[in-house]
């Protein structure tokens, strides 16, 4: 049984590939509380006989080696990918950012860009030919939503939302209306930069927490595939073992 985990800064998510499917099981556990004890309940004594991991939190991946006693791949840029790499320090991309860039081509092809809304938003630019060429790193939109709160005596903790109209009627839809509108601003004007540059007719995908939120107003984004990470994931460890 092949496990598939994605360790981000804020979450540790958990798939199963069956036989070239992804499982409609899944687990989540929150990074700060990974352990052997909170691993143990979330994978219920499943026979993992090997697993691929993708992960930004070093010390993470390395308990998350250790509780599996199987054999483990650690995707980086010296994985097997189905994506070449032009970029100049390889060993900077996240694996995160080559699992989204390589199944953003697998699934469409080349060019493309990959919005990935997690604690910070990546932006993944694949060529034609399926180069990975690089991106753009922004502040994520809790970055947003926390911000004001911690940093100012009066203004309160928010849950991101739709706001109902731009002009707010309270403290709580004024900062809805900033970090939403303002959120997908700042989406929109990196979008229309990087295209610019890139050329031609990317695919544009977008993937991560708040993807849907942000993207509905984003006429330019395709596609919503909250699986992407995963699917990358999966592909790369199937090369990889």
């Amino acid at each position: 049984m092949h496990l598939l985990i994605d360790n981000s800064n804020t979450r540790t998510k958990f798939a199963l590939d069956h036989d070239g499917e992804l499982s409609t099981w899944r687990a989540v556990i929150p990074t700060k509380e990974l352990s052997d004890k909170t691993l143990h309940d979330a994978l219920d004594a499943r026979n993992i006989t090997r697993a691929t991991i993708c992960s930004v939190v070093p010390q993470a991946a390395g308990l998350l080696e250790n509780f599996l006693h199987v054999p483990c791949h650690r995707i980086s840029c010296r994985s097997l990918l189905p994506i070449t790499i032009d970029y100049p320090k390889p060993e900077q991309i996240g694996a995160d950012r080559l699992a989204n860039a390589a199944a953003a081509f697998l699934e469409h092809k080349g060019p493309a860009i990959v919005i990935d809304f997690g604690t910070a938003v990546t932006f993944d630019v694949i060529s034609q030919k399926g180069a990975y060429l690089g991106g753009v790193i922004a502040p994520g939109t809790a970055s947003l939503r926390d911000y004001l709160h911690q940093k100012t005596a009066l203004l309160p903790a928010i849950q991101l939302e739709e706001p109902r109209t731009a002009i707010g009627r309270s403290t709580e839809e004024a900062m809805q209306a900033g970090a939403v509108i303002g959120y997908r601003g700042l989406i929109r004007e990196i979008l229309t930069a990087v295209c610019s540059e890139l050329g031609g007719s990317p695919t544009i995908l977008a993937t991560g927490g708040d993807a849907a939120l942000i993207s509905k107003e984003i006429d330019v984004i395709d596609i919503i595939d909250q699986d992407l990470t995963m699917k990358g994931i999966q592909a790369i460890g199937v090369s990889n073992f």
